[in-house]
């Protein structure tokens, strides 16, 4: 057919191995192997916005998600003590509501994406080549919105704070040591040096064999 080219190809190609990898998250019994499907549906993401032209989208997909934020959902789930028979439990309890919950938000996406294929005498803007540009979205984000991008910085920060405080908690299951305890700690209460004469003890058990 005329309207399949090579770029039609690739965009339901990335489009199905989204969907299969977003499937795998939810889906995977392992928290580490969700964590990675997570991350091969954020490169299936880039490369969906990549042929969208939205160039700065996936830039910051691909560096700030797969290249920050998911090595911090990696190492929270690999540090803390996730009980997967707890976590399961409670998916089966909430697999109606989720369902629900599902469902409505993939009819609200189809009536909102079905719209653009229901408008023959679209136009698109004189200005469209530039949407998406990282130049272009740079020079609005340092400046009209230059306080909220610092908020949201900042809104990360605590994140990452929270998330390293997990992991400081006390637990049953391993040994705990406190960091203002091991600081205050001095050389004579934890080292004892013992002399140990060699020289002597062989020559006291030459001398009994004799």
């Amino acid at each position: 057919m005329e309207w399949i080219d090579f770029k039609t190809v690739l965009f339901y190609s990335f489009a199905a191995i989204l969907v299969f990898a977003a499937s795998c998250v939810i889906t995977a019994k392992n928290p580490v192997h969700a964590a990675l499907y997570l991350v091969l549906s954020f490169f299936s993401s880039s490369a969906v916005w990549i042929l969208l032209k939205a160039e700065f989208l996936a830039l910051v997909l691909m560096l700030v998600y797969v290249g920050a934020v998911m090595v911090l959902f990696l190492f929270v789930v690999m540090m803390l003590d996730i009980k997967s028979a707890v976590i399961r439990e409670h998916f089966k309890k909430n697999m109606a509501v989720s369902l629900v919950v599902g469902i409505l938000i993939i009819l609200q996406m189809a009536a909102v994406m079905l719209r653009g294929f229901w408008m023959p005498d679209f136009q698109e803007p004189l200005l469209s080549d530039k949407i998406g540009l990282t130049k272009e979205l740079g020079i609005v984000l340092y400046t009209q919105y230059l306080y909220p991008f610092e908020i949201a910085a900042a809104v990360l920060m605590v994140a990452m704070i929270a998330a390293v405080v997990l992991t400081l908690r006390k637990r049953d299951d391993a040994k705990y040591t406190s960091a203002s305890d091991a600081v205050l700690v001095k050389p004579e209460e934890r080292v004892r040096l013992v002399e140990i004469k060699i020289a002597e003890e062989k020559e006291e058990h030459v001398e009994d064999n004799a």
